[in-house]
């Protein structure tokens, strides 16, 4: 007689809730305000009512970029929800919930700006961040318990990182330092005249796609190396990094458009900044198979001369005329925030990596 197979055919995950996607709404909440009413110069004199905006007529100005960013904005809060609402309410309630809550937000963040010099309230932009929530929700219903619950999420990391928080949040944060327009392809750690001083290099020539693919390999061998420290030794740290680069290239290449106009997404994308990549990928493959104490010392020989590099060697003059199409107007401050995230990444990293680096020479 055969024995039934007993073992289950679809496995049952928890029905847990993610404290984490419940934190990121906040934040990402917190991130919203920031931006729509920085720099909270409020005129609480200026005679206009807070709820003028709702029958107000509509601006006689609307512009396709205004909507797509009032839409793009809200769609990861309203994804987040989401998955902060999981297990309580899910599928079409938490739809409901997203929707509502991105309508609180957005209804008060454009009743504040009533108050505010600079800004325009409008019917327009509360529907188009009505609008984003609804779509970030849709993006998330389908997904299944495994994700919802943070299952899948934690379980990943985990295998990649452990309970190194400090590198993970250095990974995840390192895309977004690099908004903000640099001279050279990921070169962080900008900080100009103020520690460096002014170098006259007069009639000197430079060769610049030499200097942009110097500074780009040594940036990304040493970032790479930096946050190979944090990931545990059997994870695919090659694939996983070069993976963060990619994303990293995709986020460049989409807030560039929205800086600069579509057809310049790909501006920051010279010929430096491509041998740059190859030669900081090509080393990278050969330099994780080092030891953690070599890598250790690689990676802040990186960092340092990179540095160095960047704030004494002049600026690409190419780079100085790209800013020409530089829409100033446009997230002007989002990328105020972007500019501070790209000049304290790099003092951080090397903090984290000072505080570790005890525990690194006692691996091999």
């Amino acid at each position: 007689m055969h024995q039934k197979d007993q073992r289950p055919r679809k496995l049952v995950w928890p029905l847990q809730a993610m404290p984490l996607a419940r934190f990121m709404s906040v934040s990402y909440a917190l991130l919203i305000v920031y931006v729509s009413l920085n720099p909270f110069d409020f005129d609480f004199r200026n005679g206009v009512s807070v709820w003028a905006w709702i029958d107000a007529p509509l601006p006689r100005f609307i512009t396709l970029f205004d909507v797509s960013v009032n839409v793009l904005a809200y769609i990861p809060f309203g994804f987040l929800l989401v998955f902060a609402a999981y297990p309580r309410w899910r599928n079409f309630v938490a739809l409901g919930l997203a929707i509502s809550l991105s309508a609180v937000l957005a209804f008060s963040v454009e009743s504040l700006q009533s108050w505010l010099p600079t800004r325009i309230p409008s019917q327009m932009d509360w529907w188009a961040n009505v609008f984003g929530g609804l779509l970030g929700g849709l993006l998330a219903i389908p997904l299944g318990p495994q994700w919802l619950s943070g299952s899948a999420i934690r379980r990943r990391f985990d295998q990649w990182f452990g309970l190194n928080w400090g590198a993970c949040a250095l990974f995840l944060l390192f895309p977004w330092s690099q908004i903000y327009p640099q001279s050279s392809w990921l070169g962080t750690g900008v900080w100009g005249h103020a520690i460096f001083g002014s170098i006259d290099w007069g009639t000197t020539v430079v060769n610049h796609v030499a200097q942009e693919t110097l500074i780009t390999a040594l940036c990304w061998l040493g970032v790479a190396l930096l946050l190979s420290l944090g990931l545990r030794p059997k994870a695919p740290q090659w694939k996983i990094l070069n993976g963060l680069l990619l994303f990293t290239v995709a986020i460049k290449t989409l807030f560039t458009a929205l800086q600069f106009g579509g057809e310049f997404g790909f501006i920051w994308f010279t010929a430096g900044a491509l041998w740059g990549m190859v030669l900081g990928i090509t080393s990278l493959w050969w330099a994780l198979k080092l030891s953690q104490k070599t890598k250790f010392w690689l990676a802040l020989i990186c960092l340092l001369s990179a540095t160095i590099a960047i704030n004494i060697l002049p600026d690409n003059p190419y780079f100085i005329l790209t800013l020409r199409h530089w829409y100033q107007g446009r997230l002007l401050h989002f990328n105020e925030l972007m500019q501070w995230v790209s000049v304290v990444w790099l003092p951080i990293a090397l903090i984290w990596m000072v505080r570790n680096v005890t525990e690194f020479k006692s691996q091999h």
